[in-house]
């Protein structure tokens, strides 16, 4: 099953009160697909052709955490996890997801839940949504270095609320390790490092939908992203986002930028599930990130 995309942003890089802005620079762009959707990049004050062997190791890093996090590879870690109900000595990428994960269903008071799988899988087959149910619940996961297990038959879990999010870090972070400052990372999620080729702040325009433009956000060192529970359906009306205990989302979209884009990524997701008080809650639960727009 692959991690379908929520596409609710529109990105540029656009003055922020200043009069004038600067001669543009250099800039080198990047369009492919990172876990089975479009990604792009733009890197400002380098030329294309000097950035062909950092693209390069970018293509190869994000190929690796596939392998790790992808739902529609048969040899990826969370492929093989799903499949035997347990992944020995899994990677340290996996654990760093769950224990952030582990993070999120706590500060979401349990509606951040990557056990929801066999529901949503159910759901988008036509499936028994009762057993499915019947066979999700975060607190029967358990992971260390030695392993991580699924302690109930039936059991899997997905990452499509947080994966992107961290990919999206860990590209942004292989960047800046090549000295570029100056960088936008779009894989579904969005982190901006610096400034735009002209020197004016990157900026994020939150959409709907059908494309109307509710909220915009200068973005600099800071990561942003965007869920709408209708975006994608597994079924007539009914959205994508779970929460396994059976409520129904509480907004049409909520949007929240944080440092990490994994962690931007997660609580969007979570927030999506419930009421104004708990998602206030959370977010402060986590240094820095802020709702930018519900709906």
């Amino acid at each position: 099953m692959t991690l379908t995309r929520r596409r609710f942003l529109s990105i540029s890089a656009a003055a922020v009160a200043r009069p004038r802005a600067a001669a543009a620079r250099e800039t080198a762009r990047w369009a492919g697909v990172a876990l089975g959707a479009r990604a792009g990049m733009t890197l400002a004050g380098i030329t294309p052709h000097d950035a062909r062997p950092v693209f390069a190791r970018l293509e190869a890093e994000i190929a690796r955490l596939e392998r790790i996090f992808s739902l529609y590879r048969d040899d990826s870690a969370l492929v093989r996890l799903n499949r035997a109900g347990r992944l020995p000595a899994p990677p340290p990428e996996l654990l760093e997801v769950l224990t952030l994960s582990d993070a999120l269903h706590a500060a979401s008071d349990g509606a951040f839940d990557p056990s929801v799988q066999p529901l949503w899988r159910a759901l988008a087959t036509g499936g028994d949504a009762a057993a499915a149910r019947a066979a999700t619940g975060w607190e029967d996961v358990r992971f260390d270095e030695g392993g991580v297990r699924l302690l109930r038959s039936g059991m899997a879990l997905t990452l499509n609320g947080i994966a992107q999010g961290y990919v999206t870090d860990r590209i942004a972070a292989l960047l800046r390790s090549q000295g570029l400052r100056d960088v936008l990372v779009d894989i579904g999620e969005v982190a901006a490092l610096g400034r735009g080729a002209d020197g004016r702040a990157w900026r994020a325009g939150i959409a709907t939908p059908g494309g109307r433009i509710v909220h915009r956000v200068a973005l600099g060192d800071r990561a942003l992203a965007t869920s709408v529970p209708q975006g994608t359906q597994l079924a007539a009306g009914q959205g994508h986002i779970l929460d396994p205990r059976g409520n129904g989302p509480r907004h049409a979209l909520v949007s929240v930028s944080a440092p990490r884009a994994a962690v931007a990524d997660g609580l969007s997701t979570a927030l999506c599930l419930v009421d104004d008080a708990t998602g206030t809650r959370a977010v402060a639960r986590f240094a820095g990130a802020r709702i930018e727009a519900v709906l």
